[in-house]
């Protein structure tokens, strides 16, 4: 489907508006909303960066376009009616106009309808983000009946020995071709090496981002570029 047939099936409403969600493309993280017009969206797909339609300015502009903070277009999706777009992007950049890498940063409190910033965590990374930053707050403040805690205390050959060991358990389910098996060993290891990665403050932010720079890689395959050929 080409671009003109794209636009075609987009369902804009009454004032010639369409709501669109961006999504960091590394993690999912949804980083604003705003909406586009036809002609924000039709630059968008020209530029391959990001366009809006400002409903407080009435004009159109481009994420970024004073800040250098841009929204890198990577990939579209229509919902089901057609009447929303979901963007995926890189972001150039926080893309919150405080500073903050998503618009999405303070916690509502459903029981007493007010809104606070987050003392502690993010909106975004889902639950490897949760894990780490439960391991990042072990590291700052011990406790005695935390298993975590004992593991981040002492030598570092503490943690070290857990991955190994729980790779080997991952291996071991793989041989057994148990799928169960398999998930359960590979949750295990993936929680052992956040603790690691804890240990040396390396945010899974930063895996990210170097997965990122292997995608869509062509040439003769290594080991390291297999996970741009899926």
């Amino acid at each position: 489907m080409d671009k003109e047939q794209q636009s075609t099936t987009l369902r804009f409403d009454e004032q010639g508006l369409l709501p669109c969600i961006v999504q960091d493309w590394l993690d999912g993280a949804v980083l604003m909303v705003g909406f586009m017009n036809q002609e924000a969206w039709e630059l968008t797909q020209k530029t391959q960066r990001v366009h809006f339609w400002s409903r407080s300015r009435k004009q159109l502009w481009k994420k970024g376009e004073t800040s250098g903070h841009e929204l890198m277009l990577k990939e579209v999706f229509v919902d089901c009616d057609q009447d929303t777009v979901l963007v995926k992007a890189q972001p150039i950049g926080p893309t919150c106009h405080t500073g903050s890498r998503s618009c999405f940063f303070s916690r509502m409190e459903l029981q007493a309808d007010t809104v606070f910033p987050v003392p502690s965590g993010t909106s975004w990374g889902g639950i490897t983000q949760r894990l780490y930053e439960m391991v990042a707050y072990r590291k700052a403040n011990p406790s005695s009946d935390s298993y975590v805690s004992k593991l981040l205390k002492g030598d570092v050959d503490r943690i070290l020995k857990k991955v190994v060991e729980e790779a080997g358990e991952v291996v071991l389910a793989g041989k057994n071709e148990n799928r169960e098996e398999i998930i359960y060993e590979m949750a295990d290891l993936w929680f052992h090496t956040l603790v690691m990665l804890g240990h040396y403050s390396i945010s899974p932010d930063e895996i990210y981002q170097e997965l990122g720079k292997r995608f869509g890689k062509t040439g003769i395959r290594t080991a390291e570029e297999e996970v741009s050929h899926g």
